[in-house]
C-alpha cells in the first residue's frame, strides 16, 4: 500500500476566543486537520507554551487525524489566544501577542520533516516576529522541488508588510488569498490592480503575480458564499460556490485550502480543485468553529460530490 502524503502545517496554533467560548484554531492547525481528515499525513509545525492552554490544545488535538508529535514547548511564552468577535458572521481579531508561536524554532526534527514533504502550508500572520520568520522561511526553503509550497495570505493588521509577501511569494509554488486581499496584495509588491468586472481584475491581478514570480505556479482567490477563482500559467476556472447556511466562517478558507493541496497531490484539474475546495470550504462555514466534529458520512458525501 503506497505511503500516504505527508503535508506540514506551519504556523500558529491559537485558542480562538469566541462568544460562545475558546475554540482551538490557527490557520496552519485547521489546515493540518482538515489534511488528516482528508487521509494525508499531516504534521502540525508550531509551539505552544507549558500552560493550561497549551495542556487543552493537546487534548483537543489527540483524538483527531493530526501528528502533534513535532509541536515546540515554550518555556517562557504563552499559548496563543485570539479574541473573536462576530459581526453578521464574520469574525473580528484581537490577536494578543507575544506568543509562545513568535518563536519557533529552527529543529533538526523540523528540517527532517521538510526534506520529506510533500506539501507545505505557511502563512503571513505567524512571520509576525523575526524569531519565526526566519524558521518559516528557512524550513520552506528546505524542501524538495517537487514539494507544494502553500503560501496562505493573512493579513491581519498590524502584522502584514510588503517584505514578508516578497519573500514568501518568492518561495511558494501555490497561493491562496481572499478577494479582499489580493489587492491589498498587489498593492504591497508595487504592482497595480486593474479596473472593471470584480472577476476580470481578479484574474488579471493573479496573472500578474504570476509573472512576477517564477517559481509561483497557481493562485488561489476565494469569494466566499460566492465560490473561487484558480489561475495558473495559460489556464484559469472559476466556481460559482456551494450554497450553505452559515454558522461561523472561521475555519473555511483553511478547509479550501487543505482540499486544494490534497487533491493537487493526486493530479487532480482545476475543475476538480476548485470543486473540492468549495465543498469543504462549505461544510466547515456550516459549523462552529474550526475543528467542528467530522463524522464518516459526510466525508464520504462530500468526496463522492466532489468526484462526480
Amino acid at each position: 500500500m503506497k505511503e500516504p502524503h505527508l503535508i506540514l502545517g506551519l504556523g500558529e496554533l491559537l485558542w480562538d476566543v469566541l462568544p460562545s467560548g475558546p475554540r482551538l484554531g490557527g490557520a496552519p492547525a485547521n489546515f493540518s486537520v482538515m489534511a488528516g481528515r482528508l487521509g494525508n499525513h499531516a504534521v502540525i509545525l508550531s509551539r505552544i507554551g507549558r500552560d493550561d492552554l497549551g495542556r487543552r490544545a493537546m487534548e483537543v488535538l489527540d483524538p483527531l487525524p493530526v501528528d502533534t508529535g513535532a509541536i515546540q514547548v515554550d518555556r517562557v511564552h504563552e499559548t496563543g489566544r485570539v479574541t473573536v468577535g462576530l459581526e453578521g458572521g464574520q469574525p473580528r481579531y484581537t490577536i494578543h501577542e507575544p506568543a509562545a508561536w513568535d518563536f519557533l524554532e529552527f529543529s533538526d526534527d523540523w528540517v527532517r520533516l521538510a526534506e520529506r514533504a510533500d506539501a507545505i502550508c505557511f502563512g503571513s500572520l505567524a512571520q509576525r516576529c523575526r524569531a519565526s520568520r526566519q524558521t518559516i522561511q528557512t524550513l520552506a526553503a528546505q524542501t524538495s522541488s517537487a514539494c507544494i509550497r502553500v503560501f496562505d495570505v493573512n493579513l491581519r493588521e498590524p502584522f502584514y508588510s510588503g517584505e514578508v509577501i516578497q519573500e514568501s511569494l518568492e518561495l511558494a509554488t501555490v497561493v491562496k488569498m481572499n478577494d479582499a486581499e489580493a489587492p491589498l496584495v498587489l498593492g504591497l509588491l508595487g504592482l497595480p490592480a486593474d479596473d472593471g468586472p470584480e472577476s476580470d481584475r481578479l484574474r488579471l491581478g493573479a496573472e500578474r503575480l504570476l509573472e512576477e514570480f517564477p517559481t509561483l505556479g497557481m493562485v488561489a482567490v476565494t469569494r466566499g458564499g460566492d465560490g473561487s477563482l484558480l489561475v495558473t500559467r495559460g489556464e484559469w476556472h472559476e466556481h460559482p460556490g456551494i450554497a450553505v447556511k452559515v454558522a461561523d466562517t472561521i475555519g473555511a478558507g483553511d478547509a479550501f485550502t487543505a482540499a486544494l493541496t490534497h487533491y493537487m497531490l493526486h493530479g487532480a484539474d482545476l475543475a476538480m480543485l476548485n470543486e473540492a475546495g468549495n465543498r469543504w470550504g462549505a461544510w466547515a462555514a456550516s459549523q462552529v468553529g474550526a475543528m467542528p466534529a467530522l463524522p464518516d458520512e459526510v466525508t464520504a458525501g462530500i468526496a463522492a460530490a466532489c468526484e462526480s
